[in-house]
């Protein structure tokens, strides 16, 4: 049985965002649930052009510092007539900004159950799928996607038009031809 759920960008996570109409998207499993979104393109996106987006949280620390707020009094012999007083500071620090990282994909349309059956095929040649060839993007499809995606430095099961294009998959423009 399928599960179909449609849930806001929130925190962090994936999102495909751009394409034309407001679709449910399987849940996956390990991968974060997706929602496809009318609007969300990142800025100077081509219209009709369809964008997945990989939230990188923030990494923070926490960071306790003794501040030292009335210096020992100390005799020349070396009598502590005094101890020194601290006092306790623990803040948040930044160590790594949130990110929101951009990324083209294949629109809806483009998704049909050939092109994905194909995805799977390219994706089992090169020894990162096992499943069956169903033309369904599940669970075992995404993952392969993501090992693929991973070395290029997307970890996202969400397939990027790069990908598919190194995959040979979608054409790639030639300039001047």
């Amino acid at each position: 049985m399928r599960r179909w759920i449609i849930t806001a960008l929130v925190g962090s996570g994936f999102g495909l965002a751009g394409c034309m109409s407001t679709l449910p998207v399987p849940h996956l499993g390990t991968e974060p649930e997706v929602t496809r979104l009318v609007s969300g393109t990142p800025p100077g996106a081509p219209a009709g052009s369809c964008w997945g987006k990989r939230i990188q949280p923030g990494v923070y620390e926490t960071v306790t510092e003794q501040i030292m707020l009335q210096p020992a009094e100390v005799l020349a012999d070396g009598t502590v007539l005094s101890p020194a007083i601290y006092k306790t500071e623990t803040r948040q620090a930044v160590v790594k900004e949130r990110r929101e990282i951009w990324f083209e994909t294949p629109c809806a349309a483009q998704m049909t159950p050939d092109f994905i059956a194909t995805l799977q095929r390219a994706l089992q040649v090169r020894s990162l799928y096992r499943g069956p060839i169903t033309g369904e993007m599940d669970k075992r499809t995404r993952a392969a996607v993501r090992k693929y995606q991973q070395p290029e430095g997307l970890d996202s099961g969400i397939l990027s038009l790069a990908s598919a294009r190194r995959l040979g998959l979608i054409a790639v423009s030639r300039d001047g031809i």
